[in-house]
């Protein structure tokens, strides 16, 4: 695989923002290593692909430009399969599927979208947590993005009561519910699949990170990595989902 049509000869380069959100992923150390499940699972994939991974941090309204311009090979950090995205990039097979979990502050009340009327409800704009967070009735949506931390924007937001509640992917908000700040509201089974984007002009690149996608989950390699960072939520990609 490693024909495959990368930005520099062996490397793939990826967009991701610099933000603590395990165990999805953490800020880079001094030497730009990243833990995590995200970082774990595309060093196996590039490790199949014969590539080594360079990671960009960028902003995260800048990441599906950045893979479009080509200033980067692909993004991998976050991205449900959307079609405000698939306008931009197209997506391998999907690396990971997350349901959706609403947070509050602690002692909040709400247990239900019915609940959230009037509120201020934070999520990353043009994001499937925005998507969702459209349907709930009487909210007022509050749109972050533009920063390279904007998980903890959100986190800091919904603290210092500047938004109500916020909407984030349950591997992440669900672990919060422990936090003295935070209380989970409730989940949504929204099962959003996550993908890696990919330049349209691409295409050999998409088949080469789909390849190795499909080697790694059919041989269990990916369900392993799945079950270090995240035991707590059954690894989703059966044939059935992936179908």
């Amino acid at each position: 695989m490693s024909g495959v049509q990368t930005f520099t000869p062996g490397i793939l380069r990826l967009a991701c923002i610099d933000s603590e959100a395990p165990p999805l992923f953490s800020r880079a150390d001094a030497s730009g290593k990243r833990r995590g499940y995200e970082p774990a699972a595309a060093e196996l994939v590039a490790s199949a692909m014969g590539l080594n991974i360079e990671w960009a941090c960028m902003a995260w309204d800048d990441m599906l430009p950045s893979v479009r311009d080509h200033k980067v090979d692909a993004v991998w950090c976050g991205q449900g399969i959307i079609p405000e995205r698939q306008a931009v990039v197209d997506f391998t097979e999907p690396y990971a599927v997350f349901d959706e979990t609403v947070l509050v502050r602690k002692g909040d009340p709400a247990r239900a979208p019915e609940d959230l009327s009037g509120y201020r409800v934070g999520a990353i704009e043009g994001s499937a947590n925005m998507r969702l967070a459209s349907t709930f009735p009487g909210i007022i949506p509050v749109a972050f993005g533009a920063t390279e931390d904007v998980f903890g924007d959100m986190l800091a937001a919904l603290r210092n009561g500047e938004v109500d509640a916020m909407i984030d992917d349950d591997v992440v908000t669900v672990p919060l519910g422990e936090d003295p700040a935070y209380d989970v509201a409730f989940t949504a089974r929204t099962g959003n699949h996550w993908g890696v984007g990919v330049a349209k002009d691409n295409p050999q690149l998409l088949a080469g990170l789909n390849s190795a996608l499909a080697a790694v989950i059919s041989d269990g390699r990916l369900a392993a990595v799945w079950d270090e960072w995240m035991p707590h939520l059954p690894f989703p990609l059966t044939t059935e989902v992936r179908a």
